[in-house]
């Protein structure tokens, strides 16, 4: 049908003739051409109040009123040069989208005409009404006031012909209602935190950096035969749909060549994404058909934030430009691979990256011994975090979509834990076991020779891969696997970033304790080679060894074996949605978010309410949607072609002996009778979801309808499809109203 047109457009961008006149642009010709990045500032801003600028984003500096006018100034100027007439507060609510209000540059001048302005107060804050978004009960309808206020560090980018401004989002009363504000506040923890440890090693650090790199998967679909499915149009995923006789069974479309019109997506995504700052670097095939994934270069970990989101709104506006639909949702075709965001993450100073593992064996053994410390404490303690909050890090990227991909054998499974590899391990134990001054320096990357002349010498990483880990070190990060696709990397990052600050914090106060206790000591003395503080840091780091042992785990993570295991450990194991989300309410998470100044008890609250509300929402459209589907589509179309066998069979016995009208009807009425008790089930089958929903409307308290929705009515979705999708193998393939899995999948 509509597959005509879409390859007629693929084929338009595939034969358009290439002006080899023309000069080629470079990627670094254009990247950040759309972005107030620290280039723009130095030409458009005076000298002074650049340097000002540098002191803010570099140093967390005051912002002056006067300096933010002249900021303003400079802004207005280059947006205007670049043709923007409007600017808009750009933030991150807790819907797990952006949102935006675009206003002109445009007042009354008091003459009769308009003046063009843009002042300091319109760019450091807005007004946007908070009883309108997500607030979990902070804000009611008749409290509208909140705030958007501007966020310098991340820099300010053009969008059509509207300057954004990324922004934080809060309340009239304070609290936090959106995303960024207390992932900046657990950056500056861990920051904070990181440093003071850091300063055992080397004195001279003055910043730990978080960095993120993620790694975002997705669908393409035909833009005519995903509005063809209601089922996607309005929850993301086909709520029904019987496998196609091909999938992934022949791991052909991993790493295959990309399509034509696939690549043409790409090369606009990319070249989009590049202009407004965001360095994308990878894109390929992933393992599902018509999946592919994008992934930049690491950076710092705000900005990383928001250039995600930035991206995923592009990918779905440039997918409509060429006949595409972006699917961003976790699991949109059963039977296949889902999609995730691998959140790679790492700290790095102004000196080096803190998780790189040492080199090779110096002839300075103080040194060595040094390298090797700091290693392994920032390693430990970032377990000590993941292992104190392992429940609260799987709430962190639980969601009623996520949840049909987590522990499904194609991501890692709903139970928290670490692979460090071989190497990694055998130090651990090492510090653990050996005497203190046997602390030898880690190998560095070793050589693997293979016999094949043409190909050179390659180096092997310090660790393998574990594929069934969610948190897994791979070399110089911890890649947090668990992450959904369409998930906001924020929700992830300020549980973990929030968790290593207190990690870190609490061993700093635990070393500085030992440090004061062994300084009387003469065996510690400076000069005796065992100082108080080499030493107390050992003893330290060797209790914490021992104690988040039960997180560090190498095997097969989607085995049963591994779900038995875990609950021995004392891992979190819970897989309901709604109650996992309780891990943020437990009074170690409350005590951690407040002890390090990221969210309070209140803000807590209020986004767990809008958690199991948004759970709720979604399982209710779901549930909606299907049973429109099942009783206005899939029935009436099944009753329609059973209507035409039992003609047949009619027609048959008109025509035939009574004998050989019954033999040559047996196909026929077999599938009638199928159909009739495919299609009777089905209805009693919506009969129950339907009054199941009802039950649960009927309570109050989110929390609880939350768990009556996961308990009650989710579990009726699975017996409906399964009718459906068998009546798909007997209806006329030419009656069946929705584009199947073999249409859906496989682009042409």
């Amino acid at each position: 049908m509509s597959n005509l047109r879409f390859q007629v457009v693929g084929e338009a961008f595939a034969k358009k003739p290439l002006d080899v006149s023309a000069p080629v642009e470079r990627p670094c010709d254009y990247f950040g051409k759309k972005v107030f990045n620290r280039k723009k500032m130095y030409k458009y801003l005076p000298k002074d109040v650049y340097a000002k600028m540098v002191d803010v984003i570099d140093h967390g500096a005051r912002l002056d009123r006067d300096v933010a006018d002249q900021v303003a100034a400079g802004m207005k100027q280059w947006a205007q040069e670049m043709g923007a007439t409007h600017y808009t507060h750009w933030f991150q609510p807790l819907t797990e989208g952006t949102a935006e209000k675009h206003d002109a540059f445009i007042e009354h001048d008091g003459k009769g005409g308009m003046v063009e302005e843009f002042s300091g107060k319109l760019l450091v804050q807005q007004e946007p009404d908070a009883s309108s978004f997500p607030s979990g009960g902070i804000r009611s309808t008749f409290e509208a006031r909140g705030y958007s206020a501007w966020d310098p560090t991340s820099p300010v980018f053009i969008i059509d012909d509207t300057l954004c401004i990324p922004t934080v989002f809060i309340s009239y009363s304070g609290e936090s209602l959106d995303y960024k504000a207390p992932l900046l506040r657990a950056l500056k923890a861990v920051s904070q935190a990181a440093t003071d440890v850091c300063h055992y090693f080397y004195p001279e650090v003055k910043k730990v950096v978080a960095n993120l790199g993620w790694e975002q998967e997705y669908f393409l679909v035909d833009e005519g035969l995903y509005s063809a499915r209601p089922d996607l149009l309005l929850t993301g995923r086909t709520l029904m749909g019987h496998d196609s006789a091909k999938n992934q069974q022949m791991d052909d479309h991993y790493f295959g060549a990309i399509p034509e019109r696939v690549a043409a997506f790409m090369k606009d995504l990319e070249i989009q994404a590049l202009e407004l700052g965001i360095p994308c670097k990878t894109r390929h095939n992933e393992v599902a058909p018509n999946q592919f994934e994008v992934a930049p270069i690491f950076e710092e970990c705000n900005l990383a934030v928001d250039h995600n989101m930035l991206l995923m709104s592009l990918m779905r506006r440039v997918a409509r430009k060429h006949g595409f639909r972006a699917l961003l949702h976790e699991k949109p075709f059963a039977g296949i691979n889902g999609s995730g965001k691998h959140n790679n993450w790492s700290l790095s100073t102004d000196t080096g990256v803190l998780l790189h593992a040492p080199g090779k064996s110096s002839a300075d053994k103080g040194a060595a011994a040094t390298e090797n410390l700091r290693f392994a404490v920032f390693i430990v303690e970032t377990l000590m975090g993941v292992w104190r909050h392992n429940g609260l890090l799987k709430a962190s990227i639980m969601s009623a979509s996520n949840a049909h991909r987590l522990g499904a054998n194609e991501a890692p499974p709903a139970i928290i834990s670490s692979f460090l590899g071989k190497q990694v391990s055998e130090l651990l134990d090492h510090i653990e076991k050996a005497d203190v001054s046997d602390i030898l320096a880690m190998a560095g990357k070793h050589g693997l020779k293979m016999d094949i002349p043409e190909i050179p010498e390659l180096f092997i990483d310090n660790t393998d891969r574990n594929r069934t880990s969610p948190f897994a070190f791979t070399g110089n990060r911890f890649e947090f696997r668990a992450v959904g696709s369409e998930a906001n990397c924020a929700s992830a990052m300020i549980a973990l970033n929030t968790a290593v600050a207190e990690a870190l914090t609490d061993f700093r106060q635990r070393v500085d304790d030992r440090i004061a206790s062994y300084a009387s000591r003469p065996e510690y003395a400076e000069g005796t080679g065992h100082t108080a503080k080499f030493h107390a840091i050992v003893d330290v780091l060797r209790e914490d060894i021992r104690t988040c042992r039960p997180i560090r785990f190498d095997g097969n993570g989607y085995s049963d074996e591994w779900v038995a295991e875990a609950g021995r450990r004392g891992l979190d194991v819970e897989t309901s949605c709604p109650r996992i989300f309780e891990r943020y309410l437990a009074p170690e998470s409350i005590r951690m978010f407040e002890r390090m100044g990221v969210m309070t008890r209140k803000e807590l609250e209020a986004r767990n309410e809008v958690k199991w509300e948004t759970y709720t929402k979604k399982i209710q459209i779901e549930a909606r949607v299907l049973g429109d589907l099942s009783m206005n589509h899939i029935i009436p179309v099944a009753t329609r072609y059973q209507s035409q066998l039992l003609k047949n069979v009619s027609s048959v016995a008109t025509v035939f002996p009574t004998g050989r009208a019954a033999l040559l009807s047996e196909r026929n009425i077999k599938l009638i009778e199928e159909i009739a008790q495919r299609t009777s089930a089905i209805e009693r089958l919506v009969d129950e979801l339907v009054e199941a929903r009802k039950q649960a409307n009927q309570i109050s308290d989110e929390h609880r309808k939350a768990i009556a929705y996961h308990d009650t009515v989710a579990p009726k979705f699975e017996p409906i499809r399964y009718e459906i999708d068998k009546l798909e193998l007997i209806v006329d393939d030419g009656q069946w109203p929705l584009p199947k899995y073999r249409e859906l999948l496989f682009i042409r």
